[in-house]
């Protein structure tokens, strides 16, 4: 494509741009073939059994029995804890064989093999004694010296079973981890009856603070976020985005920054959230100008970042806050500032190849009217209930996602409707509409629970698997022993103890979930920097953050790879791009490792924070200046070092170095406009 090309192809294809944001939203068959096909592909969540007629009236109305069983669990159960979370695994591993085959080759409509049925019972039945015998095993059961060879083979089977589910949705990158570590506790001699009890029968194994955080508030969170997508929420969001930011230059990505940030806070998945709103963005973006690799990347890149956008900041939040031992309406308050530089990273970066390209945005008149966005502002009700009630602590977290479901339910209800009357009036029959809209609304309601419960399925075996490893680690001694390895190689260098907590964040982060990635942090890395000085709170953010961003670093970049799986474009260059467009990630859990005041952390005045978060803007600026190479003309390769320079002395926390970079990025900003101002009328001629 030309530059004139490039210059005309956005006035002629505002329609058509507009056109792929209705005939999405609206959800078109060929398009949602299109959105299974790579969710498939890159999220093995989607890989799921084929149940149909009966039989999926069958299996959806158990699962959403077992949603509501979670959520009543969570409000009003006061059984023992163990009792509690072996019920609910138990629970896991029926909806989690009923969903996921062995492989996509098994797939086949109504079928599930007689293995997977006997390894179903053979796994839930090892819970459910544990469940049902409880009572007594607390009485006999209290040390490994106490197990028997029946508790050996039962715990056994109940961990393996939990380890093939593992294999089945989540992936095996984790379970390599696990392995390592399993190698690791036989070889320094930990008896299997020990390693049994540690990991099956006592609270640091299966049932750990991950498997205890999902049952009681990860669980009916995730069914929450099921019930208030199918509000059309997503779709007001992006017709949010569009209405903001979608007139101005290259606005499409603008749209995908905003859109995904709003979207990926309520999905919790990189992965998922690229695919859903990519399905949308992407082509606009593409239309619009921008190169495939980077439509793919920008999608990626603010997807990922809706994990850390407050207030719900999927569920790994729920588990900083168990490990801090922090409120999570706290946790959610010290995220604003950190996400804040993040998303303003890659808006920057994005409006900087928009203005290199010459892109142009949608037109105002193809635009939702704000009076039809007001219309539908009551979709927000949910969300502004959820933050109110968390924000309050007046009731407890679940209480106020129960609370938010029931909220989510009536602020569907209004769009129901209208699609049946829609429908009856279009087929003669505008008086027959209510009885439809009543069974639509059922429908809906069972939907959500299933699409809840089925997520909620690989987030706890996640965080069971996520328990074990951490249970290898406390039984073998392992985390001591990292600690001083590490501290003893940085030489009591804070950086080079960051940086090597860094690359171990990434790499265990490649192809493993957020959420269990986090719990292998929080038990390994996080308290070699607590050991370092960094404050608690620091660290963990600072490990959940490169946990994240493994989704969009190369060479396992499941986000990218599914950005560019619908941008068409290559799998590394997007990865690439992506890692480029999220560099602000790789910079701010530096900055609040140094200075924990952006995290709200040991403030002096507000003063402060006000001045880290406007030369960390600033500094991220002069960044993604030198990697686009653009600012009001391309800049040259001395420049482009030179604000390099200034934007890291901006990011790094001390009054001297903001001065001298904010003096380096304001003196070649001057200089790129003056020269840009000089070659105008020479352009001219």
């Amino acid at each position: 494509m030309t530059s004139s090309d490039k210059k005309n192809s956005p006035s002629a294809s505002e329609k058509e741009l507009t056109s792929a944001a209705v005939y999405t939203a609206e959800g078109s068959e060929s398009m949602s073939a299109d959105i299974d096909e790579v969710m498939k592909k890159y999220d093995r969540e989607s890989n799921t059994r084929v149940w149909t007629g009966p039989a999926k009236t069958v299996v959806t109305t158990v699962m959403s029995l077992f949603s509501l069983y979670c959520i009543w669990s969570t409000l009003f159960s006061t059984a023992a804890l163990e009792i509690r979370l072996t019920s609910f695994l138990g629970g896991v591993i029926i909806m989690g064989y009923l969903y996921y085959p062995a492989s996509k080759s098994h797939v086949r409509p109504n079928h599930m093999p007689w293995y997977d049925w006997l390894i179903m019972i053979a796994g839930a039945g090892s819970f459910f004694f544990y469940c049902f015998r409880y009572p007594k095993l607390s009485r006999t059961l209290t040390s490994a010296s106490k197990m028997t060879n029946l508790y050996i083979i039962i715990g056994i089977i109940g961990i393996l079973t939990i380890l093939e589910l593992c294999r089945r949705c989540v992936g095996v990158p984790i379970l390599c981890v696990l392995g390592v570590l399993l190698l690791y506790t036989f070889f320094t001699g930990l008896p299997l009856n020990r390693l049994i009890y540690t990991l099956f029968y006592s609270t640091g194994g299966v049932i750990g603070t991950p498997a205890q955080v999902c049952a009681k508030f990860i669980v009916v969170f995730i069914v929450f976020g099921a019930f208030l997508e199918r509000t059309g929420i997503s779709a007001f969001f992006i017709d949010l985005a569009n209405k903001i930011a979608g007139w101005a230059a290259g606005g499409p990505a603008k749209v995908a920054v905003i859109s995904s940030a709003l979207c990926g806070m309520v999905s919790g998945s990189s992965v998922g959230n690229t695919v859903t709103t990519g399905s949308v963005t992407i082509p606009m973006m593409k239309k619009t100008g921008y190169k495939p690799e980077f439509a793919g990347a920008v999608e990626a890149a603010a997807s990922t970042g809706g994990q850390i956008m407050p207030p719900i900041m999927g569920a790994a939040a729920f588990l900083m806050s168990e490990y801090m031992g922090v409120p999570y309406a706290t946790v959610a308050l010290k995220a604003i500032l950190p996400a804040v530089l993040y998303f303003t990273g890659i808006f920057i970066a994005v409006h900087l190849e928009a203005k290199k390209l010459n892109l142009k945005g949608i037109s105002r008149t193809e635009l939702t009217p704000w009076k039809q966005l007001l219309m539908r502002i009551y979709l927000l009700i949910p969300l502004i209930i959820l933050v109110w009630l968390v924000s309050t602590n007046k009731r407890t977290m679940a209480f106020a996602a129960a609370v938010s479901i029931i909220a989510a339910i009536v602020v569907g209800l209004p769009g129901i409707f209208k699609k049946e009357r829609d429908a009856a009036a279009e087929a003669g029959k505008s008086g027959s509409f209510i009885g439809n809209a009543i069974l639509e609304t059922g429908r809906t309601i069972l939907a959500s629970l299933e699409a809840g419960g089925r997520g909620t399925v690989t987030v706890a075996v996640a965080c069971a698997v996520a328990g074990c490893i951490a249970g290898c680690i406390t039984a073998t001694g392992l985390a001591s022993k990292l600690i001083t390895g590490i501290v003893a190689v940085s030489q009591n260098s804070t950086f080079i103890a960051l940086f090597l907590t860094m690359l171990c964040c990434i790499v265990l982060g490649m192809g493993v979930p957020t959420t269990a990635n986090y719990c292998i942090m929080a038990a390994t890395c996080a308290p070699i920097l607590i050991r370092m000085g960094l404050p608690a709170v620091s660290a963990h953010f600072f490990v959940f953050y490169f946990g994240i961003v493994a989704d969009i670093t190369p060479p396992v970049a499941l986000a990218a790879y599914a950005g560019s799986a619908i941008a068409k474009s290559n799998p590394m260059k997007t990865g690439v791009n992506a890692t480029k467009l999220a560099i602000a990630a790789f910079i701010v859990p530096y900055i609040f490792a140094y200075n924990p005041a952006l995290l709200f952390e040991n403030l002096t005045g507000w003063w402060q924070v006000l001045q880290i978060a406007a030369t960390s803007v600033v500094g991220i600026f002069g960044v993604a200046a030198c990697l686009n190479g653009f600012m009001f003309r391309q800049i040259p390769v001395v420049l482009r070092l030179v604000i390099l320079i200034g934007g890291l002395m901006l990011l790094y926390p001390s009054t001297l170095t903001d001065i001298i970079g904010i003096a380096i990025v304001a003196a070649v900003v001057l200089i790129q406009f003056l020269t840009s101002r000089k070659a105008m009328p020479a352009a001219g001629v």
